[in-house]
Parts: C-alpha cells; structure tokens; sequence
C-alpha cells in the first residue's frame, strides 16, 4: 500500500486565531461525535441459584450473563460503556422463590432473581431512530455447550474458537445469525410445552427455562443528554505553558504491533502505520526535528551496502516505508531492503522525541515561546511501562494498537492515580471498543476526573488499514493553530470512524470568542 506524497520546501506556520470552524451541521447530537449517537441502555435478565445464595454470589451469575451481551451488542454495531458489561449491583437484583421442576416431576426449590441493567451506549448515526433491539442472552444452561454455541452463534472460524478456548465466548457471541434465531426459537418451544403441563405456574418453572441456553432480551435505547453546542479542547491549557512538562506541549504517541505473533518491525502493519502518521504530521510541520533517541541510535548514518549513509533523516525513513521513493542517491536498489531493515530495527522499541518551537499570544498579549514535543514509540506490546510514561509525560496521548479485549497495556489495573498529572489532559485511544474497557476507569484515576481530561475512544472494533494517516491528521490539525473544535478534529481522523466519541469536553471552558490563541513562528 503506497500513496503518492511531495514534500514541499519548509513552510512556514501560518499565523492562526481560534474559532476555525464553530460546528459541523446537523442536530444537536451531531456535536459529541460525527459517526455515532450517546443513548441510554437497558434491558432485562434473569439468573436461577440455591435459596438462600450470597448476593456476592448472584452477582458472579448476573455478570457471566450481562457479559454475554458484549457480543450481540457489538455485532449490532452499539457500544456499550461499562467494561464487559457489568454494571449491576446488590441493588438492581429482584429475588422471589420458585419450584423448578424437571421431565419427571421432579422437583426442586431454587431462587429466581431479576435485574435490570442501566447503562451508557453509543449507536451509529443510521440508527438514531431506533428504540430498541431484539437480541438474546448466553443463560446459565450455556456451560459447557460452548461447542453448539460456537456452530449456532458465531463465525466459527479458528479466531473465533481461539477465543472461546480463552473464556472469550461472550465476545464472539452472535444471537443475529440465521441459525442462532432458530435455535432460540426452537428452545423457547420446548420451554413453553414444559410450562404448560405445571401444575401451578405462578410458582414453578420448568428446568428448561432455568438451564437455558440463550435468554431472549430486548436491549432498549432511549436518547440520551448531550451538548448543545460545539464543543472544544481546552486549547488555553494546551498551548497556556502550564503543561505535564512545563512549557512544552507534549504529544505521546505509542504504537504497538498489530501482528498476532512478534515479527521483525518492517513486517509488521503496525510500523508502517507509524511511518505513516509522522509522515503526514511532518508534511504540514516540517519544522519538527530529532532531538533524542533513548536509547541512542546512529539514525542519520544507517548502514548498508557495507558503508554508511550519512544526511538522513525522519521524512526519508517515511518516503521508503510508505511511498516506495526517495532512496539515498547512489544506494544499490539490491541494498534498499538492508537500509530499510536497518533502520527500522534501530527505531523498533525506542522513544525517538522530535520538537519544534512556536510563539502563543493570548488575547493581544506578549508572544511566549512554546516547545511542541512528540514523544513516539514503535514496538508497544503487553508491556505498561511505555504507557505509564505516556500519561505521566503527555499532554496529548495517542495509541493505535490491540485492545487485547482490555487486558493489556492499557488495562486501567496497570496505573495508578498518582502516575499523572494534575494539568490538563487528553487521550485518545485508538483502539478496538475503547470506549467499553478504558472510558469509565480512567476518568476515576485522574484528579479532577473529566474536568482535566478528556478522552476519545471507539465504540466499536477499530480499522487497521489508514489508521496511521487518520491519526496524523488529527495531530496535525490540533497543533496547526487555527483551534479547531472536536467535531473538526474527528472529522479529520473520519477515515477509521468506528463510533467514535468524545467524553469530558462538557466540562470544558475554552470559547474561541473569548480567548484568542494566536500561534506563530519565532
């Protein structure tokens, strides 16, 4: 995959003021996303246990059972905000005692409990107008029927039985498929001519019903409160000086390895997608310069063809990794690989800092000299150390890799409210369903909540393909000056959309009529 680029001669940093762009259009839910709508979500589920069972221990079966919801709901295309869809308490939980009775007559006390769960959810713009959804749960009859399950309700292909030999079938799980809606139809069946034949069905159930295998359930969405107005970074804190670092603007951008086992950095989709996000920050800022490597690596003198080549730099690494051109003159095309290669092993699983200098006057007030720094890694895997620098150091952070179903890096377990910083912040995190496994905990680790942070995170399962390039853009439009708002910024990151959405920038105070931010060169 190769796109076509010039870089042109250094261009100079326009002289911006805020207020680019006040709002994209539409209704008023437009202005918290571009590709999605916040609803409120609720449905209803039903568990069997012993009488006289701990709540502590009903809850264990409420959330293997609300969990089972994760995957309908995602292959509905809704994103659902509590992490694996856990959102019930010893409060939501309605008990009433039954008989359970088998084939035989046989019978048998148990305790019914129902809930009703309560949450946040994010749909697509195309379903704005719907109220509801017709979809089912796993019920507690589904252990160890994971092998039907698995040929009934989902893709059953080796991802998916991987997941399942994981504990992940409640990720895979698919009560829209054809054959999925006739096995549930087929067992309500069998549980409606059992119930008919009880003798008193005010207090009896069929054991049917209490070991079911899928649990019909109507998932309601009703509209939610948003902003009624364009909404904005609270770009006076960004660009004030008073940052994570002080004077510095600081954009972390961490990139992990999208390969499903570790291969060499140029093999792996997930470099190129990193070439390609500084490839397209570097075009609108050429200023940007390498300051640091940690640990130190002989970039501008890579090796190949058994001599080195001195006078590279970042933009060439990029030419030969995304568009295919701009070889060092002289350079055998046999060696292009080696050069390559070389390079890319020296910047795999390093910080490399670039930097540039502008001036911010507030209001008509004295320009003041601001540092904008990246900070950017390849290589992220399962390890939290890169992403605990990250929100300790960042004013901005950015990662596009593997959710890894939100048990990896980014697990919220990983940090620790005292790893950030009391400035304000903003994390965007470019990831599959981030908005289920990050949103919630990490407004619970920052001081101040979403008064300092904001976060935008994706509802759904996030593209590879352009990742990188959307990402960049989004770079480079909130650090060109012009103050753009959130709307402007996702629609410039449009191309890997996956319900993607804003949460925190309610709280926000920034007005572009009030605070003029004028950003220049030096």
């Amino acid at each position: 995959m190769k796109r076509k680029l010039i870089f042109g001669a250094c261009l100079a940093l326009a002289a911006c003021t805020a207020g680019e762009d006040p709002t994209t259009g539409g209704d008023d839910e437009d202005l918290t996303s571009i590709s999605a709508r916040s609803r409120n979500l609720t449905f209803e589920g039903v568990v069997y246990v012993k009488p006289g069972e701990t709540d502590d221990k009903i809850l264990e079966a409420v959330h293997t059972q609300t969990q089972s919801a994760f995957g309908p709901l995602l292959n509905s295309k809704v994103g659902v905000n509590t992490r694996e869809v856990q959102n019930v308490d010893k409060g939501d939980l309605h008990k009433r005692d039954v008989i359970v009775v088998d084939d035989a007559g046989a019978q048998k006390p148990m305790l019914e409990v129902r809930y009703v769960y309560h949450d946040k959810a994010v749909v697509p713009v195309e379903m704005a107008h719907k109220t509801a959804l017709t979809l089912a749960l796993l019920g507690q009859g589904a252990a160890g029927k994971e092998k039907q399950i698995l040929e009934e309700c989902t893709l059953n292909d080796k991802e998916t039985k991987d997941d399942i030999d994981q504990g992940f079938l409640w990720y895979d799980f698919n009560p829209t498929k054809a054959p999925c809606r006739h096995a549930i139809a087929a067992e309500q069946k069998r549980i409606d001519d059992a119930e008919g034949k009880l003798s008193d069905p005010k207090k009896m159930v069929s054991k049917l019903r209490a070991e079911r295998i899928y649990l019909p359930a109507t998932f309601d969405l009703a509209r939610a409160d948003t902003a009624t107005h364009a909404t904005y970074p609270d770009y006076d804190r960004l660009f004030g000086g008073n940052n994570a670092q002080p004077g510095v603007l600081t954009i972390v951008m961490l990139d992990g390895r999208l390969a499903h086992e570790h291969v060499a950095a140029r093999k792996d989709e997930g470099y190129y997608q990193w070439m390609d996000m500084l490839g397209v920050i570097l075009q609108d800022n050429p200023e940007f310069t390498i300051t640091k490597t940690e640990p130190d690596v002989p970039l501008t003198h890579p090796k190949a063809a058994g001599r080195e080549w001195p006078g590279l730099g970042f933009k060439d690494f990029v030419r030969w990794t995304v568009y295919g051109d701009g070889w060092p003159q002289g350079l055998p095309t046999s060696a292009r690989d080696e050069i390559a290669d070389n390079v890319a092993n020296m910047l795999d699983s390093h910080w490399i800092t670039l930097e540039k200098t502008v001036q911010v006057s507030t209001n008509g007030g004295p320009p003041k000299d601001l540092i904008i720094r990246i900070e950017t890694l390849f290589g992220c895997d399962e390890d939290p150390t890169p992403h605990q620098r990250a929100v300790s150091r960042g004013d901005v952070v950015i990662y596009n890799g593997h959710s890894y179903i939100g048990y990896g890096p980014l697990d919220p377990d990983n940090f620790k409210p005292t790893m950030f910083p009391k400035s304000y912040q903003m994390f965007f995190f470019d990831s599959c369903v981030s908005y289920n496994y990050y949103e919630q905990d990490f407004f619970q680790l920052k001081e101040g909540g979403s008064k300092n942070l904001d976060l935008i995170t994706n509802g759904l399962e996030a593209p590879e393909d352009d990742s990188g390039a959307a990402e960049g853009r989004f770079v480079a439009k909130l650090i060109s000056g012009s103050m753009p708002s959130f709307q402007t910024l996702l629609d410039a990151a449009k191309a890997t959309d996956s319900l993607r959405v804003i949460d925190g920038e309610i709280d926000n105070k920034f007005d572009p009529a009030k605070t003029r931010i004028r950003v220049t060169k030096p």
